[in-house]
């Protein structure tokens, strides 16, 4: 859980600096400065907003840190169990196949995880 709000009532409130606020949230210094730079940038200024939560201001300090979904085509994998039945056949070759239809979809190792998971 990230202690953005007390990173920052802890230095423009108290006025303590950047060791001290890590030592007592038992975080890096690094980080600390990294979140003051973060908030500076951003024009934040103490008190905050009430309407800005936690997760509000985590979006507008990281923004590109949400989560991103990418979807991926699925092989049917029915059709790749009926494949793998065949003689000479290996999930390997199938999954080369896959890539060659789908140059976004999933990598090898990631395949044959999903594969066993269906």
């Amino acid at each position: 859980m990230r202690k953005i709000k007390e990173v920052l009532r802890l230095h423009w409130d108290l006025d303590l600096g950047n060791r001290a606020i890590a030592r007592s949230l038992s975080i890096s210094h690094s980080t600390v400065i990294d979140l003051l730079n973060r908030a500076k940038a951003a024009g934040l200024s103490w008190p905050l907003p009430e309407t800005l939560n936690e997760s509000a201001l985590e979006q507008l300090l990281y923004p590109g840190s949400g989560k991103q979904t990418r979807t991926r085509p699925l092989p049917n994998w029915e059709w790749v169990h009926r494949e793998l039945r065949r003689k000479g056949v290996t999930l390997q070759q199938l999954w080369i196949e896959y890539k060659q239809a789908h140059p976004d979809g999933y990598q090898y190792s990631q395949f044959c995880e999903l594969y066993r998971e269906w």
